[in-house]
């Protein structure tokens, strides 16, 4: 059914339609990735231009699936996948389906799962509502993985896991994203038997990030966060080839992560 690899990227897009006039298209037919997910889309199919909903594209046509608030210009998902899913749903919860957070791909050999994390807000203001939402992220890895498949969970975890993963640790230690409880939470996903992929490949590496502020110069002078990943089941990892940041790509506050699977 695929080729001997895929080719999974995540992108925070930070609104597709502004993507779009950033070259998004362009990009997507240079790139050609089997499956792309997006976050943070901010609109609707009937507010997209033909090519966003059917993109040109090098071979076979992707198949696109949308999940989106019911807040317009706000949060939302996007898969295009090339290769027909058995399955597609949401995560089933409508506090957070109403937001448009989660879309679930059924592929032959594993559950690809795409997520936009819930932002924590300043004065915690929103943390009960992402601790519920991650919990519920958890229970649904869990329970493919009692299934007796793989998952891939991956898009904006809205979490930098550890110091290593920000550029200024102590001057954010009270921040939406490097909140204690946030990362308790991650120490917790990672012990459930689950993997940051990116890390298992480049452990102990420092000055990666995912997302930088637009102010300051921030991402040229790299003080970043990195917020974007791509988790697995511990069982899958022999199938993972490698996990990368693409952070050359312009167009949004954050870059796209890419991860390569054996089939």
């Amino acid at each position: 059914m695929y080729n001997s690899s895929m080719r999974i990227i995540s992108w925070n897009v930070n609104g597709i339609r502004a993507a779009e006039k950033h070259g998004f298209v362009d990009w997507l037919v240079n790139e050609n990735p089997d499956i792309l997910c997006l976050n943070e889309t901010k609109a609707e199919p009937g507010q997209l231009s033909p090519q966003l909903l059917n993109p040109p594209v090098n071979g076979k046509p992707y198949s696109a699936f949308w999940a989106c608030a019911k807040k317009k210009g706000y949060s939302g998902v996007a898969i295009y996948t090339k290769e027909k899913p058995q399955d597609v749903h949401f995560l089933g919860n409508d506090e957070f389906d109403s937001e448009g957070r989660v879309l679930v791909v059924e592929l032959k050999d594993f559950s690809l799962i795409a997520a936009y994390f819930p932002n924590s807000q300043d004065d915690r203001k929103r943390l009960d509502y992402k601790l519920a939402f991650n919990d519920a992220m958890l229970k649904l890895c869990k329970s493919i993985v009692k299934k007796g498949r793989h998952f891939l969970l991956c898009g904006d975890y809205n979490v930098c896991h550890k110091p290593i993963d920000i550029a200024r640790p102590k001057e954010n230690e009270n921040n939406a994203g490097y909140l204690p409880e946030e990362r308790e939470w991650m120490d917790k996903f990672i012990a459930a038997g689950h993997v940051d992929t990116f890390r298992h490949f480049h452990p102990g590496e420092t000055g990666h990030y995912t997302w930088w502020s637009y102010f300051g110069g921030a991402r040229e002078r790299n003080i970043g966060w990195r917020l974007d990943y791509h988790c697995v089941d511990k069982d899958f990892m022999p199938g993972v080839k490698s996990s990368i940041i693409r952070s050359e790509v312009l167009g949004s506050d954050h870059c796209p992560v890419e991860i390569e699977i054996k089939l």
